[in-house]
């Protein structure tokens, strides 16, 4: 009789004895509690081709072999007739499983999980930018001194935050997931209805962890951008004699006070997502940016307290986005003084650490394509502002749908159900690319007309109009750069992550060094192509890794209920 393993699939070690013993009468179910190290079952059916086989769920992988053993000595006609009349029923041709018929899943087609995910995710990936839009509109109106000194405060403040806080964002969503699909196991293996006790709020480390980090880090950056205000702007070029120095480093004190509050959000954003819900955030995002927007003007004009008064708005809004937040995450898991044993710093330390990098290295190859095209000139420089805004905004979409295939795979992977995590994978590759052949076309056609939006300018609309075909062909390689990154975090994969980013980096700032001194602002847009297409490659080479987190991908999964697998540990014990 010949037992075999198929690597992937869960096992837990059974002892030969008591496998033997229990065969021999009748070949009824059986539940080998005493021999397993969780209180899962282990049926079996018999097959005429292959024998004996087992099933049982955890999530310990093997190696794929074929043993033979006479161990076990079995009438097939009489254990089949045995299994027929002890309530078996046939699964297919010779095969008779013991437990009953076979319980049909009915898991939501991962397509539309996808995609349901994804929709309120790039609604909220477009409303923070929109009230910024609002913000800069009514500085704006103020004058051009107010506007660019607002200007300037606000992008140290989105450097910032963007270094230090979407690493955060990224590891709860993948260690959240994980958190909630290991308790759900648990519950499963309890013999608990898996719904009910997640009805039940649990207090998860993974959470806990996240908002101790977030608020660590929020009154950081608080202090940073408070207290080293004058050092960042004039890093920024704006010396003590310059006109913009006081109402900007004034804009960019308070702006500081909401620091905390972001990061806290931020945080919880991506622990929402870990629960597979992108409808929570939009919802508190919605309230507490259109509460800013009102205020803008109450402040501002009537009050008159000018860019002073754009500045409190949004970080009342800010704190009143991350109230709501904690609010609502209250409902679905419990909040309490933390456990600082039970915590996982290290883990969270250890994958923000390489994400940390792998931002810095995106953020100084941006930096750097806008630093070379304002050696350009003035024009250059406005229409290179233009193609870069629209080139970014657009992206929003297909980030939003990698963050939903990341909450997907880490929930799936944390299970070992590696059949969905390879459908999950093609599904988000397939949509993404969908996605970037469409924005492709409909910027192809409108650019020209999204551009008049920002500058009337001829002679800017002419630069601004030749980098068509850096915005619009290069999308598809932008969303498949974002979906394989997204696949990755929910693989944890992060220093793959961190270090293929860090090498393309590199390889494009180079290039963007040299470029631009002989084919001017093309130059510039031909090597950000260049660092999205090597991302893509860089995505794409890992998934081929017979020997890294993805080898499932190299193999066939078989369904579930398929064919019952038998582990090595228990080949080991007979």
């Amino acid at each position: 009789m010949a037992i075999t393993q198929l690597r992937g699939l869960p096992f837990y070690g059974v002892t030969g004895k008591r496998c033997e013993r229990r065969v021999d009468e009748w070949g009824e179910a059986f539940a080998l509690k005493d021999e397993i190290k969780a209180p899962h079952l282990c049926h079996f059916v018999v097959s005429k081709k292959r024998g004996l086989r087992f099933n049982t769920f955890t999530k310990c992988c093997g190696s794929i072999f074929d043993r033979q053993t006479s161990e076990y000595s079995l009438n097939l006609s009489s254990v089949e007739e045995r299994l027929a009349s002890n309530n078996g029923s046939p699964v297919s041709n010779g095969i008779y499983d013991s437990t009953g018929p076979p319980i049909q899943s009915r898991a939501p087609s991962v397509q539309n999980e996808l995609i349901m995910l994804s929709l309120p995710a790039i609604a909220g990936q477009a409303i923070e930018p929109l009230a910024q839009l609002m913000e800069t509109a009514y500085v704006g109106r103020l004058g051009p001194l107010e506007l660019a000194s607002a200007g300037v405060s606000m992008s140290i403040f989105n450097i910032l935050s963007k270094v230090f806080n979407i690493p955060l964002l990224s590891v709860a969503t993948s260690f959240v997931a994980e958190d909630i699909s290991r308790n759900a196991s648990k519950s499963t293996s309890g013999h608990l209805h898996p719904d009910d006790e997640m009805a039940e709020r649990k207090a998860l480390p993974s959470v806990s962890t996240a908002l101790v980090l977030a608020a660590a880090i929020g009154v950081f950056e608080a202090l940073a951008m408070y207290l080293g205000s004058g050092i960042f702007l004039n890093v920024m070029g704006i010396p003590p004699a310059s006109p913009m120095r006081i109402s900007a480093e004034r804009f960019l004190k308070i702006r500081a006070i909401g620091a905390p509050a972001v990061v806290v959000y931020l945080a919880i954003q991506g622990i929402f997502r870990g629960f597979k819900d992108t409808k929570t955030p939009v919802l508190c995002l919605g309230f507490g940016n259109f509460s800013a927007v009102l205020m803008f003007p109450l402040l501002m004009y009537y009050f008159g307290l000018g860019v002073t008064g754009a500045a409190i708005s949004t970080v009342v809004s800010q704190y009143f986005v991350a109230f709501l937040m904690i609010w609502y995450l209250n409902k679905k898991t419990i909040l309490s003084l933390p456990n600082i044993q039970s915590m996982d710093f290290g883990g969270y330390l250890s994958s923000g650490g390489f994400l940390l990098g792998r931002t810095l290295a995106a953020v100084m190859t941006i930096t750097l394509s806008t630093s070379m095209a304002a050696r350009q000139g003035a024009l250059a420089m406005a229409a290179h502002q233009i193609c870069l805004q629209v080139w970014l905004s657009v992206s929003l979409l297909a980030d939003a749908q990698a963050a939903s295939g990341q909450a997907l795979i880490a929930s799936s992977c944390a299970k070992g159900d590696y059949r969905t995590v390879k459908e999950i994978t093609f599904s988000a590759l397939k949509t993404g690319l969908i996605t970037g052949i469409s924005l492709a076309i409909i910027l192809g056609v409108s650019f020209s007309s999204i551009a008049t939006l920002f500058t009337k300018d001829a002679e800017v609309l002419a630069i601004a109009r030749s980098g068509l075909l850096f915005v619009s062909a290069s999308q598809p390689i932008n969303a498949l750069a974002y979906i394989f990154d997204g696949l990755h975090y929910g693989i944890s994969d992060f220093s793959y992550a961190a270090w293929s980013m860090m090498t393309v980096g590199a390889i494009s700032s180079a290039f963007i060094l040299y470029a631009p001194s002989v084919v001017g602002l093309s130059g510039v847009w031909s090597g950000l192509t260049l660092f999205m297409g090597l991302r893509t490659v860089a995505g794409y080479m890992r998934l081929t890794f017979k020997n890294g987190p993805w080898w499932f991908l190299q193999e066939d999964i078989p369904k579930n209920g398929d064919w019952m697998v038998l582990s090595k540990a228990c080949i080991n014990s007979i």
